[in-house]
Parts: structure tokens; sequence; C-alpha cells
């Protein structure tokens, strides 16, 4: 199930028209308080979210479903006019998945949720067990999809879960600012660097003390430290 939150009747009936041609299941809401009744009954597998909507913006929004425990990885892909860089940045910052600027063609939005979903499906082909991370304290365990640190949980959003178990796997290995937006966005993304730096710097504040184990390569990236 994909949810379109857009004001525009026309332009959402045009997009859940167009998404249940192309073979999946959507539905539309013209505000906030719709989309989060419905959540209620349905947690959908992606969401395109209009930023400018009546009563609560698209941002605030975004911001809700990451705080929440049980949206934090819902793939999101934020729309906005065309031009408004500051919402785009302000958008993937706060971990939206992919930006479309208005107005999009319907065959670039078909495209960019089968990207976003293809990035963000589980690997059909990963074997049921997977080993457990550790550095120090802190523990991933990929089969569950969890961190810890020294046995309490952790709350991350998808793009810092993906960051931190990439550093993770690769101890020592330094990963440039790119080589990040590729592995962990997408090699169609097209984002800043900025864009991982806030999420690197967002992943060592919930992880306090375990987070320093992420280092910063300067001019060049980040890596994981090993810890004692």
């Amino acid at each position: 199930m994909i949810y379109c939150v857009e004001d525009d009747q026309s332009i959402r009936d045009l997009m859940v028209y167009t998404l249940k041609t192309a073979g999946y299941d959507a539905e539309g809401f013209e505000s906030g308080q719709e989309f989060f009744d419905a959540l209620e009954d349905l947690k959908p597998e992606l969401v395109l979210l209009d930023i400018m909507l009546p009563g609560e913006d698209g941002i605030e929004i975004l911001k809700t479903l990451r705080q929440r425990n049980d949206t934090a990885r819902i793939p999101v892909i934020m729309a906005s006019a065309k031009g408004s860089e500051y919402d785009k940045i302000t958008g993937l910052d706060l971990g939206a998945d992919d930006y479309m600027a208005k107005p999009f063609g319907m065959m670039e939005m078909v495209s960019r949720v089968r990207a976003v979903l293809r990035r963000t499906a589980p690997d059909g082909e990963t074997p049921v067990a997977q080993t457990i991370l550790r550095n120090g304290d802190l523990e991933i365990d990929p089969q569950g999809h969890t961190v810890a640190i020294a046995g309490e949980s952790v709350q991350l959003t998808l793009k810092e879960y993906d960051i931190l178990h990439l550093l993770m796997s690769n101890p020592g290995c330094v990963f440039t600012r790119e080589q990040l937006l590729d592995q962990i966005w997408g090699i169609d993304y097209l984002g800043e660097s900025r864009t991982v730096d806030v999420h690197v710097g967002s992943l060592r504040s919930k992880l306090g003390d375990a987070g320093k184990a992420i280092v910063t390569v300067r001019g060049v990236g980040y890596k994981m430290e090993r810890s004692l």
C-alpha cells in the first residue's frame, strides 16, 4: 500500500490512479489528520508526501513519522514546488528518502517509487541467520533490525541504521560522503554531502558515548573505530 498525502484533489486522484495502473495499491489523503487516522489501521510500504498542506505541513508530518517507533522506517518521498531548495534540504535532513520537484510527471513518480522500494526492501537472498555485529557495548542484530547499547534498545531511523550497519560491517574502512550517498541513498539519489553529515551527527547523538567510535576523517569522510 502506498499513501499519497496531497491537498489538490485533481493531482491526488491522478497520483492514485497512476500508481494503481502501475500495479500498486494506493490511497490518497487531503490532510495530515486524515493520513494519521489511516496509519492507525494500516501502515503503508511508502508515503508520497507534499510539503504544502492545510494545517500540519509535510515537514511536520515527516518529523512525527521519524519520531514514532512504528513509522520511523517507512520510506517517504517528499514533493514541493520547483526551486524550493530549503524545503528539499530540510526534508532530506529529516530523513526523507527522495524528493520530487513540482510539477512532476507521473512516470517520474512511478520510477522514483520503484527505486525507493527497491532500496528499502528486505534482501530476499539474505540468509536467515545473520551475524550480530558488536563494537564495545554497541550491538546490531541484522535479523531483528535492532540496535542496542549495553542491552538497552536504541531507536534509529532507517537511514541512521543503514549508515551504522555499513560502518560496523567494515570497521576501520573510510567511506567518503559520496560513497555513503551512493550506498545508503542509492546511485540515482541526487543529494548533497551535508545530508550525510546531518545523519551522522544525529546518529552519534543517539548513540551517546558509543557514537564516539564513528570518527570523522578530515577531508575524506567517516569510519568506525574498534572499541575495546
